[in-house]
């Protein structure tokens, strides 16, 4: 036998485990930033991503389970110890992650309970309310600069607030060009912001840290001035800006932290978590395997299977066990093959002894025979006829029981391989049952049970053999009043399948005690036996690959039944014939009893 390897290995595991672990790091990462930017959770398609992973990773998990439980339902070798073995790795695995799982939690829950007591947004909103009043201040100052620079000449230098003055003046077409510029050179503009006395809104980048004003100082003249806010103005409000979206978005998520906790371990946690699981139901499988295989190939060879071995995997812990055990059923093949010869020579011994004595019964006859005829030859030579016919019947009907003796011991002794050729079965049966039929009128017999079309592989001649033998038997067992039913019936066993044929007779039956000995060679319950009839049949039955049986009880009559391997189609049953086909192929003896 050989070690039984899952679809995937434990190394395959581990290594699609490590490739869990990257894509859970790197969709983490993108997870959390869109979360934090966006502050809400992925989209569909994120989403539909994220929950693949685990819902592949419960089809795996289900299945190792499912097939978990058919061996514990089935009582499989090893379905408890492998139910045990995972217990303890899934205790291993609550246990590991108990106490993180409590202490993510519990300090989460802390920060939002610290959370809850900063009150961020009332301090975002005073930094708005700094940042506006620290506006109108400028504004305020800049409006007196503007009444004081007014709209005459500009001289340098100018206040330390105003960054420029830039003076426009109409031309023909309603075209503005610029008819004086002071100040810092990186203010200048092209043409003027607006034509509308008063402040400017604001374009950022292009008023960064400025306010600018325009003044109308007469007809088709136009004067832009700018006041510096400072470079850390518009820093400093999008900064508050921003931290007021930060604090938005952090006060959604501990707004919503148990979906969220919920979410994050679902996606991220419950993948590892399975993942361990169906690494643990792998191990368990693959720690247990060796012992599984040894429990099995130990029943095997309890049921006389010696030639099973089992091949060990590399680096594997029981290899010398496995090693010992292999050794240890070729030594028991070798002591079974001396003890199989030992019998098979004391059963020859045995067998010889008994040829020799059902040799030695009709010699007796013979000989008293011969020596009648040889006295009354020269006692009485002229009345020699008076004994001369019956005395040579005697020694003729004696050593035509020799005959047969020696015949039928050849047979048991020097099994032939079966000349096989297509026989249609219901003919042969027919063939071989119609002398009987005819000599004994008070027996019934029944073929109709027997497909008219049906074709068997075999040796006619032997099998002929078989069916005369049994039927003998069976009027023997009737005393020549009964019926015998003989049918033949497509069956499966295990993986292949037979022609059982059955042969049922009405007779006397056959005793508990006799019963284990009918196929024992010289054992007889005729007077006239040899005993060699049955045995004949058994060796002719496995000779063919087949197996025989019987079922009987005393007083209701007898049924033998030989299975006959089926696994070829005759020339007659091509494919578009529609004629069914039979074969007796190679197995070993035995079936159902």
């Amino acid at each position: 036998t050989r070690p039984k390897h899952p679809v995937i290995s434990v190394r395959g595991l581990m290594l699609i485990y490590f490739l869990l672990c990257i894509l859970t790091v790197l969709f983490s990462r993108n997870f959390f930033s869109e979360t934090l930017r966006n502050g809400r959770l992925p989209g569909p398609l994120s989403l539909i991503v994220f929950f693949t992973i685990p819902a592949v990773l419960l089809v795996f998990l289900a299945g190792a389970v499912i097939n978990l439980f058919r061996d514990i339902v089935a009582r499989r070798i090893g379905s408890k110890f492998k139910v045990r073995l995972l217990s303890y790795f899934i205790v291993i695995v609550i246990f590991a992650a108990a106490p993180v799982t409590i202490i993510t939690g519990v300090s989460l829950r802390e920060m939002y309970r610290f959370w809850r007591n900063i009150d961020a947004s009332s301090s975002v909103a005073a930094a708005e309310g700094f940042a506006l009043d620290n506006y109108a201040f400028h504004t305020e100052k800049f409006e007196a600069l503007i009444r004081r620079i007014g709209n005459g000449p500009v001289t340098a230098p100018l206040p330390p607030e105003i960054g420029a003055v830039q003076d426009f003046y109409r031309r023909e077409g309603d075209r503005w060009e610029v008819s004086s510029f002071t100040g810092e050179e990186a203010l200048r503009l092209a043409e003027p912001p607006t034509l509308q006395q008063g402040f400017v809104s604001r374009e950022i980048p292009r008023d960064r840290g400025l306010i600018r004003y325009v003044t109308l100082p007469g007809k088709d003249r136009l004067r832009v001035i700018n006041y510096s806010l400072g470079a850390d103005f518009d820093r400093g409000l999008g900064a508050i800006q921003n931290e007021r979206a930060y604090f938005g978005i952090i006060d959604w998520i501990m707004t919503n932290l148990r979906p969220f906790i919920i979410f994050y371990y679902g996606i991220f946690f419950f993948p590892a978590l399975l993942m361990t699981l169906i690494i643990a139901i792998s191990f368990t499988r693959r720690v247990t395997a060796p012992i599984v295989e040894l429990t099995e190939a130990t029943r095997r060879v309890a049921e006389g299977d010696f030639s099973i071995q089992i091949l060990a995997r590399r680096g594997d812990e029981l290899g010398l066990l496995i090693r010992s055990f292999n050794a240890m059923v070729q030594d028991l093949e070798k002591s079974r093959a001396a003890l199989v010869k030992a019998e098979k020579i004391s059963i020859w011994q045995s067998m010889a002894q008994q040829l020799a004595h059902e040799i030695k019964n009709p010699l007796t006859p013979i000989k008293l025979s011969a020596e009648r005829v040889l006295r009354r030859w020269r006692n009485e030579p002229e009345r020699i006829g008076e004994i001369l016919e019956s005395s040579m019947l005697a020694i003729i009907q004696e050593t035509e029981g020799l005959s047969t003796l020696l015949t039928e011991f050849r047979t048991l002794s020097k099994p032939t391989e079966p000349s096989q050729t297509w026989t249609r079965l219901k003919e042969l049966v027919e063939e071989t049952a119609g002398p009987y039929q005819v000599s004994h009128p008070g027996v019934r017999f029944e073929t109709s049970h027997i497909e008219a079309d049906m074709s068997v592989k075999m040796d006619r001649h032997r099998i002929s053999q078989i069916l005369a033998n049994l039927i003998i038997n069976a009027i023997d067992a009737m005393d020549g009043r009964g019926s015998i039913e003989i049918r033949a019936d497509r069956v499966k066993k295990r993986d292949r399948a037979y022609c059982r044929l059955s042969i049922r007779d009405s007779g006397r039956g056959i005793s508990r005690e006799n019963g284990p000995l009918i196929f024992t060679p010289y054992f007889t319950t005729k007077k006239t036996g040899t005993g060699l009839g049955l045995p004949i049949v058994e060796q002719i039955v496995n000779d063919h690959g087949g197996a025989i049986w019987y079922n009987s009880a005393e007083g209701m009559g007898t049924t033998f039944f030989i299975d006959l391997p089926i696994d070829e189609v005759p020339p007659e049953a091509a494919p578009g014939t529609g004629r069914p086909a039979v074969r007796i192929g190679k197995a070993s003896p035995g079936g159902a009893r």
